[in-house]
């Protein structure tokens, strides 16, 4: 905790990641969000795990593009832009009754104008700190954005139960504009400036960590819609229930990542982490009562900051400072493909054989990625004793004084 402190005096760091938290706070609602108006409007969980997956396609494949613009554009010119398209058509699809396919298709819009806060945020992040207090920044950030996933359920739920689903859509959105708002007014957004890249776009997939992190990432995170697909589909969306239990799931990520995040990197770490994962998982499969569910999932969540932290960390310490922000676009590319990809097995497995099948089909996820982790681990950098900064660039960049 001592050294989070230290963090916390360091200028500029509170307001970014206070500011960042609330512009991505809509990560932790508008699935959710989503999944009840659709199912409430058109009376079917497929359709709503097709409309999530279309926001996430959308978001997955504009973000490299977004973050590599960046570099063109600058920060605080494209996030503003993209935050504004953002809000208006994600309203829109709250306000008007549009069909399934319309609400794909705008969907998929308004994912790909979603602003990339977090490739934004982990570029700025080794130019804002010391070396040595780079690894930790990470962890308190993995930590710190399970508050999202924290309140985020039990927000959307209740506003979806007490005033309505549209109701918890707008609310997601005022927490973009007003954190998009801040975050991107904040002088940190303007001082530091991403070089040029000298690879083509793209060019960094060629690089195994960037690989193993977007791979494992795609699984990991599709796990974690699968559970929310399946924990809604269990309790319902007409009470606390379901966003009481993906609270305390995220509790368990934060408890694990503050406990455990800060802690030095080596080659296995990964697969340590993803093994916690699986097996609350695994015993979370055998029964669907609230109670048994909660302590599961909130031991399966003691695994999922740190693993969080090991991701980025592997990309932050192999990667030059010029292809970070492109890097962490693609991470979350494979993230958001992810999150389509386990809402919509999910809604099938729901709709289908039930909602437990759905907490079955996340065990399968997250056993798939500790597998692949253990499979890959040799190429995974040993960060032990390393301060885990980006690779310096050849030309000059401007940092924060």
């Amino acid at each position: 905790m001592k050294t989070y402190m230290e963090l916390l005096r360091v200028r500029g760091v509170t307001r970014v990641l206070v500011s960042q938290l609330l512009a991505r706070f809509p990560h932790g609602m508008l699935s959710i969000a989503f999944l009840i108006h659709v199912e409430r409007v058109h009376h079917s969980y497929a359709a709503a795990g097709l409309v999530v997956g279309a926001i996430s396609l959308g978001e997955a494949i504009a973000g490299p593009i977004s973050s590599r613009l960046m570099a063109h554009w600058g920060m605080r010119p494209l996030l503003s832009i993209m935050a504004v398209v953002a809000v208006a058509l994600f309203s829109a699809m709250a306000i008007f009754p549009f069909s399934v396919p319309a609400m794909v298709v705008i969907g998929f819009i308004a994912g790909c104008s979603y602003p990339p806060v977090q490739p934004a945020v982990r570029t700025i992040y080794p130019k804002l700190v010391p070396n040595r207090l780079l690894t930790p920044l990470f962890s308190l950030d993995a930590s710190a954005q399970e508050i999202i996933w924290i309140v985020g359920p039990v927000l959307t739920t209740f506003v979806a139960v007490q005033f309505g689903s549209t109701e918890a859509i707008l609310t997601a959105m005022a927490f973009l504009a007003v954190g998009g708002a801040w975050f991107i007014t904040s002088p940190s957004v303007g001082q530091v400036r991403i070089p040029m890249s000298k690879r083509r776009f793209g060019g960094v997939l060629t690089r195994s960590p960037v690989i193993i992190s977007l791979t494992l990432g795609l699984t990991l995170v599709a796990t974690f819609s699968a559970v929310e697909a399946g924990i809604i589909g269990l309790f319902g969306k007409d009470g606390p229930e379901a966003g009481w239990i993906l609270a305390i799931y995220a509790l368990g990520s934060l408890v694990g990542g503050l406990a455990w995040g800060h802690k030095e990197i080596a080659p296995w770490s990964l697969t340590r982490r993803l093994l916690v994962i699986a097996i609350g998982l695994v015993a979370a499969s055998f029964a669907s009562d609230f109670w048994w569910l909660s302590v599961t999932l909130f031991i399966s969540g003691l695994g999922v900051a740190p693993a969080l932290t090991v991701l980025f960390a592997n990309v932050s310490a192999t990667m030059k400072f010029s292809e970070t922000a492109e890097s962490y676009a693609w991470i979350g590319t494979g993230q958001l493909i992810g999150v389509g990809l386990g809402s919509t097995v999910a809604g099938l497995c729901i709709d289908h054989f039930g909602a437990q099948t759905a907490i079955m089909a996340a065990t399968f996820f997250a056993a798939l990625t500790a597998l692949g982790a253990l499979i890959t681990y040799k190429w995974s950098p040993d960060l032990r004793g390393s301060h885990g900064a980006p690779l310096p660039d050849t030309g000059p960049v401007e940092t924060i004084s």
